[in-house]
């Protein structure tokens, strides 16, 4: 028997095979050894993935980041609930089945019929969305975390509205929630006011924060917040420039300067709502150095540049 190649020597040549079938699909050997470096679910997705052209292809029929898809294969992360059985069911495996043993699960997947998802051609558009994300992974780190966000109120003139951030890290991409409780901060729970909830996507894109949210309830308005990035090493502000729409029946286009506060990696949540609402500018409950930084230069009681109503 022709003894196998081994890459040894400096005579040594891969010599091509002639009687190799040809195939669609590359089949994975049952009898690969696993690795001791890396937990049996990046062993098994990567069997998985050797059944198709690239990693790459599989990332994309998938729509995951593929920085974060190489973390699931090299054992550093692990995937959330929602994205294993994004994984399972495009593979056509179960989630227990998943975390077997890498012997036990490659010859569970050689005698299961093929599960085949025909790739999704996804749009131009989102391609791009998705570049931008990759693009941002990693510079986004020291930015996670919870703020005070500060600006004058597009809906409630004169009044400083101050609404709680949360930045955080999922799947290889950076989200966003924005909490605004629109009554004044000494309010009773009767008195009149509304809580909304924006979700939203972060980018760093060439030394400008891009923040780009939704209201999760009614859907009917989308804001855009560019914010200056910190260099320091320690961060106490950020300081930027909000656009969106006041909530009245007119739903002007407004912006206005913004600011916010480094709160820190973790805080009590329910504590920080209590100290988000409405204030008016000569509060003591808001900083000078944050009234400083959100004050403007305008005619008369102008707090924010308002569209021209056409």
């Amino acid at each position: 028997m022709k003894k196998p190649f081994t890459g040894r020597g400096p005579s040594a040549k891969k010599q091509p095979s002639t009687n190799k079938a040809p195939s669609a699909h590359k089949e994975p050997s049952a009898n690969k050894a696993p690795s001791a470096d890396k937990p049996p679910l990046a062993e098994n997705l990567e069997l998985l993935c050797s059944y198709y052209k690239s990693t790459s292809e599989v990332c994309r029929r998938l729509g995951i980041n593929r920085s974060q898809f190489n973390k699931y294969l090299n054992g550093s992360s692990q995937p959330s609930r929602n994205t294993l059985h994004k994984l399972c069911n495009f593979f056509g495996v179960e989630p227990h089945e998943i975390y077997l043993p890498a012997h036990q699960f490659a010859n569970i997947v050689q005698v299961r019929p093929r599960h085949d998802v025909q790739p999704q051609e996804l749009p131009e558009h989102v391609k791009v969305l998705e570049q931008l994300q990759e693009q941002s992974l990693g510079s986004l780190d020291k930015y996670t975390g919870f703020y005070f966000e500060y600006y004058y109120s597009m809906s409630f003139p004169g009044q400083i509205l101050r609404s709680l951030i949360h930045i955080d890290q999922r799947d290889g991409n950076t989200y966003f929630d924005r909490y605004e409780r629109l009554k004044e901060r000494h309010q009773s729970r009767a008195d009149t006011g509304f809580n909304c909830h924006y979700q939203g996507v972060v980018f760093h894109l060439v030394d400008r924060l891009f923040m780009v949210d939704c209201e999760s309830l009614t859907k009917n308005e989308i804001t855009q917040t560019i914010l200056y990035p910190s260099y320091k090493s320690r961060m106490t502000y950020l300081t930027g420039l909000k656009l969106g729409v006041a909530a009245q029946f007119h739903r002007t286009p407004v912006c206005v300067r913004v600011v916010y506060e480094v709160l820190g990696k973790n805080v009590n949540v329910r504590a920080a709502l209590k100290m988000c609402g409405l204030f008016e500018p000569q509060s003591e409950e808001i900083a000078d150095e944050v009234k400083q930084l959100l004050a403007v230069q305008t005619q008369g009681d102008e707090y924010y540049f308002m569209a021209n109503t056409p």
